[in-house]
Parts: structure tokens; C-alpha cells; sequence
């Protein structure tokens, strides 16, 4: 059940990620009154082992006290569970960044959960939205848009110069709240790298004293669509460099291909010759297109075509809860790689 709070809790701040689940008794939704509204709204712990946002929500509440926040804030604490035991979920929970409205995944608590979320949002009002994440592995500090709209982009530009736009996966909170306001997805690097909460932090203090966004579309950002999420078949198993064994073994340097132009032929993995085994890939419209993307050379997974990866990690568990990487082809703005959300 949703818990809801008009005020921040004595003694919040003083509780880390793990404290959370006591204190707060579940997944929380809290007002912090300010002096604007509509509210800001922000999202952290969705995944209970990225951390950063709760850091960065606690500096910027710290130096707020005694005094108004610019704007109110509405801030959704979510995987207090998982964060209890530093893991992104626990086995039985889904990914609490597939379940908001317009998820394909099988009805959940965790679905009527943020249903009931947007609907609160909903009748506050909203000034924009942003959703606190960190990467598993070695990635840019980079936004994430649902929309080329200039308002969207400013908000993403607040944070970081590099923005990512997408449409899939479905169910995240961004393209939920993307239907109600300026939304934004922050991704901060790895939990606990130098710096990264306090960029957070300057993100969401700069979107509370904000008294509009700008409509137009910032001109010196660079945007990326992301065409296609690339995963392992569950039936494969897999490891890095000289994984014995293993149907696939992933070249053990891939991570640092993050953010890359990639050229076709670029190797991402060796195969057991005795295996079968490939990647998944699902394009935009939620089709199978590892063929377009990936070719089989003899024992090697190669790229098909040119591409720039994200989210590459060396972590067996993110890729199992998640994906391999998403591939990504840049965008020119003003002509719009694909129709926008309804």
C-alpha cells in the first residue's frame, strides 16, 4: 500500500537507503510544502540499489530546512524494500520502473501502486517530472526524453548536455508522467561515484526555483533514440573473457564502449561451437530484429551495422533483470525519428 505524508518525517534525512523500509513502512509519497506550485515532482529508489537520488533529495531538503522550498515538492520513494537489502529488486517483486501506466507487464500490487501515484500527481498538478537512476556500469552522467518537445529537452539539459530519447520499455515512470508534464529520466553514473549526487542535487534544486521552462529547443545539446534493447535468452548462459563453459562469453571490455560509435563488425561476444546461441533483440515497434542488428561470423557475435551502446555493464545480475545494452543512431532535431507518445 501506497503511504502518503504531508510534511517530510522527523528525522528522515538522518535515515540512509537501508533505513527506509522502517521508517517510512512502505513505498512513500510526500509533500514538502513551497512557496510555488504546482509541485515538482521527483522519483528516487525506484530501483532499491541506486542510491543517488535518495542522496541528492536529502542535500537539497538539508539546506532547505528552516525555510520554504522555492516550489512544493512531491517526492515518490519507491523500492524501500529492495533498498533495504541493496539489490535493484527482490526475486518475487517486478521492476518498479515497468509498472506504471502503460506497462505489458501481468497485473501486480506494484501496478495499482503507481497507478495510484499518477493519479495523485494528477490531481496536484504537476511543473515537470524527474526520475533519479544510476547505471551499473561505465556510462555519462545523461538524460533521458519520451519527446523532442523544447520543454522536455530543457529539463534534460538542465542536467546533462548528452539526452537520450525513447519510447520503449514500456510501463517506466517517465513516459507516464510525460503525459502530464516535462518529464525526465537522470541517469548519474554508477551508485556512490564522486559527484554524482551532487549533480542530482543541482538538477532538482535548479527545477524547484524555476518559475517556467523554456519552450524552446536548447541548441547546443546532443540526442540519441535508442531503435533498439538488446538481451540474452534466459535458456544461455554467459560470462566475460574467458568464461569457460559459458554459451556466450562476452568481450570483457565492453562497458567501455558505452557511448561509442561503434563501427559494423564491432565484436561483442564468442560462442562455444557447439551452441547455438545469439542475442534477442526488440526493436521499437516491440519486434524480434537481432538479425538486423547482430550477425554470427564463425565462433564471434558481431555488429550488423554502425551503432552506439548504452547501459553495456560487466554485472551478470543487471543483465539478467534488465538488458545487455541498448543500441542507439543520433537524432537531427526537428525531424522527429518516430511518432511521439500519445
Amino acid at each position: 500500500m501506497l503511504k502518503t505524508y504531508q510534511g517530510l518525517p522527523e528525522g528522515l534525512l538522518r535515515a540512509g537507503p537501508a533505513e527506509l523500509e522502517e521508517r517510512l513502512g512502505g513505498p512513500s509519497l510526500i509533500e514538502v510544502p513551497g512557496r510555488r506550485e504546482p509541485p515538482l515532482f521527483v522519483t528516487v529508489l525506484l530501483h532499491g540499489n541506486e542510491t543517488t537520488g535518495w542522496e541528492a533529495v536529502r542535500q537539497v531538503l538539508a539546506d532547505f530546512q528552516g525555510r520554504p522550498l522555492p516550489r512544493t515538492l512531491l517526492l515518490f520513494i519507491g523500492n524501500v524494500r529492495a533498498a533495504r537489502h541493496g539489490v535493484r529488486r527482490l526475486p518475487e517483486q517486478p521492476d518498479y520502473n515497468r509498472v506504471w501506466p502503460g506497462t505489458s507487464l501481468p497485473d501486480s500490487p506494484e501496478q495499482h501502486l503507481a497507478a495510484e501515484v499518477v493519479a495523485r500527481v494528477r490531481s496536484r498538478g504537476c511543473f515537470a517530472s524527474i526520475d533519479v537512476h544510476n547505471n551499473t556500469g561505465l556510462n555519462p552522467h545523461y538524460g533521458c526524453v519520451n519527446r523532442l518537445e523544447g520543454p522536455y529537452l530543457q529539463l534534460a539539459a538542465l542536467f546533462s548536455r548528452t539526452v537520450v530519447y525513447f519510447t520503449r520499455p514500456q510501463g517506466v515512470q517517465s513516459l507516464a508522467m510525460a503525459r502530464l508534464a516535462p518529464a525526465v529520466t537522470v541517469e548519474c553514473g554508477q551508485p556512490g561515484s564522486p559527484g554524482a549526487a551532487d549533480h542530482a542535487a543541482e538538477l532538482i534544486s535548479s527545477a524547484l526555483h524555476l518559475s517556467r521552462l523554456p519552450q524552446g529547443v536548447p541548441a547546443d545539446i546532443s540526442v540519441y533514440h535508442t531503435v533498439a534493447a538488446v538481451r540474452i535468452p534466459e535458456q544461455c548462459s554467459f560470462g566475460f573473457g574467458e568464461a569457460r563453459g559459458a554459451d556466450l562469453q562476452l568481450m570483457d571490455d565492453l562497458e567501455r564502449c558505452n557511448f561509442r560509435d561503434l563501427p559494423e563488425g564491432t565484436v561483442f561476444a564468442r560462442v562455444s561451437p557447439e551452441s547455438r546461441a545469439f542475442f534477442t533483440v526488440e526493436d521499437n515497434d516491440g519486434r524480434e530484429a537481432a538479425a538486423e542488428f547482430f550477425q554470427r561470423d564463425g565462433e564471434t557475435i558481431r555488429l550488423r551495422r554502425p551503432a552506439m551502446p548504452a547501459m553495456l555493464a560487466c554485472n551478470t545480475t543487471a543483465i539478467r533483470q534488465d538488458v545487455l545494452c541498448y543500441l542507439m543512431e543520433p537524432v537531427r532535431l526537428g525531424t522527429p525519428p518516430a511518432a511521439e507518445p500519445a
